[in-house]
């Protein structure tokens, strides 16, 4: 066997032995989960931010698949540690309004949903106009902690 065969034979072994690493995809229970009432802002955070944000990750075939595997559990783990909708009633307030300045800064600047999801999620793409939606949901909520809100979200008077 030539130096070639030997090497395509180690990497086909290397990627059989890595899909027998055993990675855990979870969705845990979610505890106090963030209610957004205003059903626009919830149906772009479904869309563009629930895979990495909640517990409600919908894993791809693709998560089955090493090493791709690894890249997408650490980066949903990374998701949830920094931002994560399905706790946000366990964040203390004074968390939350640093929470959602961030969300605000992020989503403003582009900065989320990042383009790497959005490669393969083109419906997490958002449009300009949903940004600005988001972000004036995210200021209008931010109002809301300080004045007893349960959620943490404000009453939003234009549904009423």
């Amino acid at each position: 066997m030539g130096n070639g065969m030997k090497a395509v034979s180690f990497a086909a072994l290397a990627l059989v032995v890595m899909q027998l690493l055993p990675l855990a995809r979870t969705n845990p229970p979610e505890e106090q989960p963030l209610v957004i009432q205003d059903s626009r802002v919830a149906d772009i955070v479904e869309r563009a931010c629930a895979d990495c944000h909640t517990h409600s990750t919908e894993w791809p075939w693709y998560s089955r698949v090493a090493p791709v595997s690894w890249w997408l559990v650490h980066h949903v783990e990374e998701g949830r540690e920094h931002l994560n909708l399905s706790t946000w009633g366990t964040v203390a307030p004074d968390r939350q309004d640093h929470l959602l300045e961030e969300l605000e800064e992020y989503v403003e600047e582009r900065e989320m949903p990042l383009r790497s999801y959005m490669l393969g999620h083109p419906e997490a793409r958002i449009t300009d106009e949903e940004r600005q939606v988001v972000i004036d949901w995210a200021r209008r909520t931010r109002e809301g902690i300080g004045h007893g809100s349960a959620s943490g979200e404000a009453v939003d008077e234009t549904e009423h």
